[in-house]
C-alpha cells in the first residue's frame, strides 16, 4: 500500500511538472494606502497603436486578480485608476505574480512564468547601464573642455556595450518575447544591419516568430529588402525602372510613353509645401527646354483626386501627369524607394538615372548640360 502511494505520488508529480497550463492568472497585490474597489485596468497596444482595454478588475485590500486564456505570450500594460504610471507585463498561460508600490508603478515586480522571469531578469540588467548613462549625463552638464571630450567618449563606448548587451541577450534567449521586442526596435530605428537582424530572426523559437512582435520582425525584414533593392534599382547609373499609371483623364500612361531627350520624373503632391514651391521653378526649365527635347512626368502623392487636379490647375503644370492616390502607399514611390518629396529623377536619352533631387538653378544647369 506504502508503495502504491509513492508511485501514485510520483505519477502526479511528473504529469504536473510536464503539463502546460491552458490558461492564465494574474495575482496583483498594491502596496499602499488605496480605496476598495479601486478600477485595475489590463490593456494591450491596438492596432491605431493606441492602449486597448483587454479586462477591467477592482481592488480588495489592494489586490486584484484578472484571468484568461493566453493562445502566446503577449505584451500588456496594468494601469491604475488614478495613479500615475503603467507596468509593462508578459501575459502567457501560467501563475503570474504582480507587486508594486503605488507611487511606483514603474518598479513593479512580475514573476511566475518563464517569459515575465526572463523580462525581469532583462529590465534588471538593462536598468544597470541606464543608470550609468544617466551619471555620464548628469557629470556632462557641468563638465566643459577635455572633460567633456572625454565623457562624450564614455557614453559613446556605454551605447555600444548597450548595443552588445541587447544582441547577446537576444541569442541567448531565443524562447523569450522580450528578444523579439528588442529585435523589433532595432530593426525599426536601423542600429543593425538587414544581415545581422535575418541572422538573430532565424534563431528565434517559432512560438516567438508568431508572436506580435515576430510577425513585425519578418514584415521589417521583408520592406528592408524591397527598399534596398529599389535603392539599387533608382540609383545614379541605373536603368530608371518602369512604371504606369492612371492619368488625367484615367487612361494608363506608361513612363516609356512620355521619354524625351532628357526626363524628368518629379515625385509630388498638392499637400506638400516644398513641392508647391519648387513648381514654379520646374515650370520655368519646363518651358525653356520642352521644345529642345525635355519632358516631365509628375508622379503624385495625393490623397484625394480633386486636390491632385486643383494643385496641377493652380501651379500651371501643363507637362504629362500620373497618380494612384495612394499617398506612400503608391507602388510607383516605393519601386523608386522614395518615402519623402518632393523627390526627382533625371533621365536621359536612354533612360539612365543621372542626377537625383536637383533644386533650382542645378536643375536647369544639369538639363542645359545634358541638351548640349
Amino acid at each position: 500500500m506504502k508503495n502504491s502511494i509513492v508511485i501514485l505520488l510520483t505519477g502526479i508529480l511528473l504529469f504536473s511538472c510536464n503539463s502546460n497550463p491552458e490558461s492564465f492568472t494574474l495575482n496583483g497585490k498594491l502596496r499602499g494606502e488605496m480605496t476598495d474597489g479601486t478600477r485595475v485596468f489590463l490593456k494591450k497596444i491596438g492596432e491605431n497603436n493606441q492602449p486597448m482595454e483587454v479586462d477591467t478588475a477592482t481592488t480588495t485590500n489592494g489586490e486584484f486578480t484578472f484571468t484568461g486564456k493566453s493562445d502566446i505570450p503577449e505584451l500588456h500594460y496594468i494601469f491604475v485608476e488614478q495613479l500615475a504610471g503603467y507596468t509593462p507585463v508578459i501575459i502567457e498561460n501560467g501563475e503570474i505574480q504582480f507587486s508594486a508600490q503605488i507611487d511606483s508603478m514603474g518598479f513593479a515586480e512580475i514573476s511566475g512564468t518563464f517569459q515575465n522571469d526572463t523580462f525581469g531578469d532583462y529590465m534588471e540588467q538593462s536598468r544597470e547601464i541606464s543608470l550609468q548613462a544617466q551619471s555620464i549625463q548628469q557629470d556632462m552638464k557641468s563638465a566643459s573642455g577635455e572633460s567633456a571630450l572625454a565623457l562624450q567618449d564614455e557614453m559613446k563606448e556605454l551605447q555600444e556595450k548597450y548595443k552588445t548587451f541587447e544582441l547577446e541577450y537576444i541569442k541567448n534567449h531565443p524562447k523569450a518575447l522580450i528578444s523579439a521586442l528588442i529585435l523589433d526596435r532595432a530593426l525599426a530605428t536601423k542600429t543593425v544591419g538587414l544581415e545581422e537582424v535575418q541572422g538573430i530572426y532565424k534563431s528565434l523559437s517559432e512560438e516567438i516568430k508568431k508572436t506580435k512582435p515576430g510577425k513585425q520582425i519578418q514584415e521589417g525584414i521583408e520592406k528592408l529588402k524591397a527598399s534596398e533593392e529599389a535603392g539599387k534599382n533608382s540609383s545614379i547609373g541605373a536603368k530608371a525602372p518602369e512604371f504606369s499609371g492612371p492619368s488625367l483623364d484615367g487612361t494608363e500612361l506608361a513612363l516609356k510613353d512620355v521619354m524625351g531627350k532628357v526626363t524628368l520624373i518629379d515625385f509630388w503632391a498638392g499637400w506638400c509645401r516644398p513641392c508647391r514651391a519648387e513648381n514654379p521653378n520646374i515650370v520655368a526649365v519646363y518651358n525653356k527646354y520642352h521644345d529642345k527635347g525635355l519632358n516631365v512626368l509628375g508622379v503624385s502623392l495625393d490623397r484625394t483626386e480633386e486636390a491632385w487636379k486643383k494643385a496641377i490647375a493652380e501651379d500651371g503644370l501643363v507637362w504629362n501627369h500620373i497618380s494612384n492616390i495612394a499617398y506612400f502607399d503608391d507602388k510607383i514611390a516605393k519601386l523608386y524607394n522614395v518615402d519623402a518629396i518632393p523627390a526627382a529623377f533625371l533621365l536621359d536619352e536612354n533612360g539612365v538615372i543621372v542626377a537625383k533631387n536637383l533644386r533650382g538653378p542645378a536643375l536647369e544647369a544639369k538639363v542645359a548640360e545634358l541638351l548640349n
